[in-house]
């Protein structure tokens, strides 16, 4: 990844300013262009809150970085030039940076560049959504051919640039506050209710709404009121070149773990919404049940606090310390895509015990590695993981659960390697160049049905 130089972001003429205040103008293209359109040729991404040059399982960065990066790049590969705007949080961010051959990363100053949490990022809006109107207003009219934006914020600012650049506004929400107030974990406070309000707007106005799942789409459509219609179910995908079967020897070598060892896994942000301490409550379940598993026992935690668990970042050491397991935890710092490689390699089984997920991408990442899965019953991951046949789905949350349903495929052999080849099988079932093109083909349908309704507003406008 390099810098690109780039002009200031304030560097737009008086007259482009006033370009991108014309409606008639924004028609009379739209118009202009929708017999031949077929597909984007450059596409806006916003990632407001985090950026995809972050690392997953620090800060806000987790599955949504995975997927803006993954997707991006294979739109790049097929044609597709993809600018990602996000917010600037380092003085020594450059304004422009290639993450990839044809994939720009944009940071956008606004607010201050450190101190500010997701929540605080409502009042930057603004700022932000200038900087992204000033740096389409120093091209050409129609240079984006379309938005997709990622979370709410990114939404709010996707609304205003839909209607002034004139193309349609592609909208994921990744997660959705009223699912997650829902579905609260002990002591993790409700999502504001601004953010409540923000998510019914960006419904209301999204041309296409993009879910993971078609529970997904029930709940836009049954909690918010979205347009069945408008709403198209897109699963993410698995890196399958990179998450594979291996020698799961070799994983443990390389992260110091006897041959031996019975291994539970968990990756991802440390807080209370991922649920990292029912993994930890049931494995001291196990160890009660049969004390003498503790000498090869190993639970294996690889991710970073983030969000509300930055409020007691150190809250799942003292579990472990109050549970008796001490001795059996090992704690890693977030992984890079190969380091993860290993820790699903080396695992007997991986637990995604979360009370909210919209859909789980590392249970499909430790699937494609080979490994099953323990997850929660929740969200997306009845899509996910197949229930009884990659892995195990858990109603509840309960330490005498986890541990029956962890003892199930880790302290059985045979039933874990059953589970782990049908588990390869599953996740092939999801790629992201799958994901890609069906976000193109939505691209695409939303394009060509704005520039209709746009056509039909400048003929009534024009008799």
């Amino acid at each position: 990844m390099r810098p690109i130089p780039c002009a200031p972001s304030w560097a737009c003429s008086a007259a482009e300013r006033t370009r991108i205040r014309s409606p008639r103008r924004v028609l009379h293209r739209i118009v202009s262009h929708v017999s031949h359109w077929r597909r984007p040729t450059r596409v806006c991404l916003l990632s407001v809150h985090t950026s995809p040059l972050e690392q997953p399982g620090t800060g806000d960065a987790g599955g949504m970085n995975v997927y803006v990066v993954q997707t991006a790049t294979r739109m790049a590969q097929r044609g597709v030039d993809v600018e990602i705007f996000t917010r600037a949080t380092s003085s020594e961010h450059p304004p422009v940076v290639e993450l990839a051959p044809g994939v720009l990363v944009r940071h956008v100053a606004a607010g201050p560049y450190e101190g500010l949490g997701k929540h605080d990022l409502p009042s930057q809006l603004c700022a932000f959504t200038a900087g992204v109107l000033r740096t389409e207003a120093r091209h050409e009219p129609g240079y984006y051919d379309v938005v997709h934006s990622h979370y709410w914020l990114s939404g709010q600012v996707g609304w205003l640039a839909r209607d002034r650049w004139g193309v349609p506004l592609v909208h994921s929400a990744h997660t959705l506050a009223r699912v997650k107030n829902a579905a609260l974990a002990a002591g993790d406070p409700p999502e504001p209710m601004v953010r409540v309000i923000g998510e019914d707007q960006v419904v209301a106005e999204a041309d296409r709404l993009i879910a993971n799942t078609d529970a997904e789409v029930r709940e836009l459509v049954e909690l918010y009121g979205a347009d069945p219609a408008r709403t198209v179910t897109v699963p993410p995908g698995v890196d399958l070149d990179r998450f594979t079967p291996g020698s799961r020897q070799a994983a443990r070598r390389a992260l110091g773990i006897a041959p031996d060892a019975v291994v539970l896994a968990f990756a991802g942000r440390i807080q209370p919404l991922k649920a990292p301490d029912v993994l930890l409550r049931a494995a001291a379940e196990l160890l009660r049940r049969d004390p003498a598993l503790r000498s090869r026992l190993v639970v294996l935690v690889a991710g970073g606090p983030s969000g509300s668990g930055l409020a007691a970042p150190t809250a799942l050491q003292q579990l472990g310390a109050s549970l008796g397991i001490t001795d059996v935890l090992r704690f890693l710092p977030p992984q890079t895509a190969d380091g993860l490689v290993h820790v699903y390699r080396a695992a007997d089984a991986v637990a995604v015990p979360s009370h909210n997920e919209s859909f789980g991408l590392v249970a499909l990442e430790a699937q494609a590695c080979g490994t099953p899965v323990v997850a929660a019953a929740v969200g997306g991951l009845p899509v996910a993981v197949a229930d009884g046949r990659s892995g195990l789905l858990v109603p509840g949350h309960g330490s005498t659960q986890w541990a029956d349903a962890l003892a199930a495929v880790a302290l059985v052999p045979a039933r874990r390697d059953e589970l782990g080849r049908a588990a390869v099988g599953h996740a092939r079932g999801f790629s992201w160049d799958r994901t890609t093109d069906a976000l193109l083909a939505t691209y695409t349908g939303a394009a060509n049905e704005f520039a209709a309704r746009q056509r039909r507003i400048l003929e009534r406008m024009t008799g």
